[in-house]
């Protein structure tokens, strides 16, 4: 079976996404959540909020997808926050040093207060 995984826009208002992330993402899977977050950046929606608590599995290719998901808004002149990272996937950023540049909020609802706070 091959892994799958999908990105999901559950809110937007102006320059504002929430997003969920799903599945396993792998080299497999990650041209498919790359593409639909850079879509929503196009749109305007140049912060993004990727909840993440419905992720199965993330390896090397993964990670590389969310700092590049990162650098586009960057680019745009936005911002990318995790939310509700599992904690070997918390882990894994803390140990690869990604925790510095991906923030993460135990919460969606955490994330959102943060981004609204001047």
């Amino acid at each position: 079976m091959n892994p799958t995984a999908t990105l999901t826009c559950r809110h937007a208002d102006g320059d504002l996404a929430v997003a969920s992330v799903t599945g396993e993402l792998t080299y497999e899977t990650m041209s498919v959540v790359r593409a639909q977050a850079l879509d929503l950046i196009q749109r305007g929606h140049r912060h993004l909020i990727l909840d993440l608590h419905q992720i199965t599995f993330c390896d090397s290719s993964g990670f590389s997808t969310l700092v590049g998901i990162w650098r586009y808004a960057q680019q745009a002149q936005g911002t990318v926050v995790l939310a509700a990272v599992p904690d070997r996937l918390s882990r894994m950023l803390a140990l690869t040093g990604l925790d510095e540049l991906l923030l993460a909020y135990p919460t969606t609802k955490e994330a959102l207060a943060a981004h609204r706070s001047p």
